[in-house]
């Protein structure tokens, strides 16, 4: 009897409500969005990841509205077992964690960018803006190791993510199955800023160009790879020519800077708005698991 009663409550903890509340739905709904968006996207862009990271405020932010709900608190209070509190808890500092090294290698990006700005304008491109290239490019090289580490982190947690979705039969149609999933796309989307802000999905591609370049007249060649390169890439490849006095794309130094500039902001604003929900939805579950 009481085996049976175990699993009975176990079943309860799993399962949706019959009649599920709007909020739940609209939740399900942009998780569902999040998921066709990336089976469509092809491109790694600023933009798009962007686009992501708002997508991603939005499920948390119906997220956060479901654990206010009073029915939802009652059940995950009385119900719930601890494993199931773990599990949440633990994957909302997973991304917590993962988010504070995204937004350390942004402002990082800023601060650095902003030091070789001060230069240009004080002096010009001289032997000072020389140097402030070369500390600009030494902390990028620094940063994609870092960002490297992160992303070899960020794989074991998906494995694991996956592996303990596929050991619960009833998780599918569950609330923490659910909740899993959004933050299996948080972390996919995570992946995707800190590969854009690394260039590393480009690495092997600009290998393949180095090869090329010896082969074919170098101005075409660097003028194609430049075309597909997002903002950091556009930075350092500038940076590096100026630095080593070879004039190429110095016309658009200025430009590539700016947007540069824009790229981080923009992104910076986003990371730091999502981190914040995150942290309240963090707190939201701890209130309800506290009491």
């Amino acid at each position: 009897m009481e085996t049976s009663a175990k699993k009975s409550q176990h079943i309860r903890c799993n399962s949706l409500p019959s009649s599920p509340h709007p909020v739940l739905s609209q939740f399900q709904d942009q998780l569902q969005r999040l998921k066709d968006s990336e089976a469509t996207s092809i491109s790694l862009s600023s933009s798009s990841i962007s686009q992501k990271l708002v997508g991603l405020l939005d499920l948390h932010d119906y997220a956060d509205k479901l654990f206010q709900l009073p029915s939802i608190q009652q059940d995950f209070a009385q119900e719930w077992s601890d494993k199931c509190v773990d599990v949440l808890l633990e994957g909302s500092l997973t991304l917590l964690d993962i988010f504070s090294t995204a937004q350390g290698c942004l402002l990082q990006s800023k601060e650095s960018i902003h030091m070789v700005h001060s230069v240009i304008r004080r002096k010009g491109a001289d032997t000072e803006f020389t140097v402030e290239g070369g500390k600009y490019l030494a902390s990028r090289k620094k940063m994609k190791k870092a960002i490297q580490k992160a992303l070899r982190n960020l794989k074991g947690m998906k494995s694991e993510l996956m592996v303990s979705s596929s050991n619960n039969d009833n998780e599918a149609l569950s609330i923490i199955g659910i909740l899993k999933e959004a933050e299996a796309v948080t972390l996919r989307s995570l992946e995707s800023l800190l590969l854009f802000v690394s260039d590393s999905k480009g690495q092997s591609k600009q290998k393949r160009w180095s090869i090329i370049f010896k082969l074919m007249q170098p101005d075409r060649i660097n003028c194609d790879s430049q075309e597909d390169a997002n903002e950091f890439v556009k930075m350092d490849t500038t940076l590096q020519s100026l630095v080593t006095h070879k004039p190429l794309y110095v016309e658009n130094f200025h430009s590539h800077m700016e947007n540069l500039e824009i790229c981080i902001e923009d992104l910076e604003v986003a990371v730091e708005h999502l981190s914040r929900k995150l942290i309240k939805t963090r707190v939201s579950l701890l209130n309800i698991f506290s009491h």
